[in-house]
């Protein structure tokens, strides 16, 4: 069991989870045209985006709107629909693979607009694109030892100023196919901002059960997906390969404790491409129809991207349904975690 983790929750819930979509629609053929001098130049074609990840379009923030203050929007969002007043919180988690600078946390600036408590612990959690579906474990077990009642996870990504150095650099006279090979999930990102609010089951009659899953983590992989503020540099068949193996290694050790997810009603997991979401539907033998994809309008949202799947789902669950997350992160770790809805 070296390097796994199981996990059981027992008066943790979800009792909302809300999104906010950037306003500003930037397509997969307008990419095409700000890199078309390298396309020319490197005999690539056209709609590469759209074929091979399967990404039609992607968003980006409005002028002036920064990421933070979406993920700020978020949280409003979740309290209000959760009907848990900012006073309660006890915890608030920022997600975020984006930010400014390094000190202070991009969880200081959030907690000052959602107005939360000062005795509410706040503070940012990174782990790529694993990091909300980590936040919210986290909170769950701090809610079940009784140091907390309510917990908000956010999370706000703005892939803009990354994708603009990107076309600054593959349009170089000197950039070659290679490069725009290691480059090109940096073309598959959106702009986007969620937020979840956790508390304990028995106080809200109704909620969304978090039950527990499975981690692990296959860090001799560090090294296949390396981002920053200049640019993410990708070893796209690495990262897949390592990533299935992991997960497809999860699933089995997950039902072997006792786990049993061969038949869920829904399979919410991280949004990156067509050829991903492929090879884990057949690696684990997933019900097509019940994988809802969003990718192919917002992109790959970061850590946003599953919560932000999981608040559109929702408007479609009922109750009793059995809902799997499935998260995926660089480095590589992935968590699987069991909602009952």
């Amino acid at each position: 069991m070296s390097g796994n983790a199981t996990f059981r929750h027992d008066n943790a819930a979800l009792l909302a989870v809300s999104s906010v979509e950037a306003p500003v629609v930037v397509s997969s053929a307008d990419f095409d045209e700000r890199l078309a001098p390298s396309l020319k130049r490197l005999h690539l074609s056209r709609r590469l985006l759209e074929r091979v990840a399967g990404v039609s379009e992607r968003r980006w923030w409005s002028p002036g709107t920064g990421f933070d203050d979406a993920a700020i929007e978020a949280g409003a969002k979740a309290l209000a629909e959760s009907g848990v007043d900012p006073s309660q919180i006890g915890l608030l988690i920022n997600t975020s693979v984006t930010r400014r600078n390094l000190e202070p946390s991009v969880a200081v600036k959030i907690h000052h607009g959602l107005n939360l408590p000062s005795s509410a612990v706040n503070f940012d959690l990174a782990n790529a694109c694993l990091g909300f579906v980590n936040g919210v474990t986290l909170a769950a077990n701090m809610i079940d030892s009784g140091q907390i009642r309510y917990a908000l996870i956010v999370a706000g990504e703005d892939a803009q100023p990354t994708q603009e150095n990107t076309f600054r650099r593959l349009n170089h006279p000197g950039s070659t196919r290679e490069d725009y090979l290691r480059e090109f999930a940096t073309l598959t990102l959106g702009c986007g901002a969620a937020a979840a609010v956790i508390g304990p089951a028995d106080a809200h009659p109704g909620s969304h059960r978090i039950l527990g899953g499975v981690s692990r983590a296959g860090t001799e992989h560090h090294q296949l997906c390396v981002g920053g503020p200049d640019g993410m540099f990708t070893d796209t068949k690495g990262l897949l390969d390592g990533g299935l193996d992991l997960v497809v290694t999860a699933w089995h050790e997950a039902h072997a404790d006792g786990w049993d997810w061969r038949s869920m009603d829904r399979y919410v997991t991280h949004q990156v491409s067509n050829s991903y979401t492929n090879a884990i539907i057949k690696a684990v033998n997933l019900a097509r129809d019940r994988v809802p994809i969003t990718f192919p309008k917002w992109g790959n949202v970061g850590p946003a991207s599953l919560p932000m799947t999981l608040a559109q789902e929702s408007l479609s669950l009922s109750a009793g349904d059995r809902v799997l997350c499935m998260g995926v992160g660089s480095g590589l770790n992935t968590t699987m975690m069991e909602l009952a809805w």
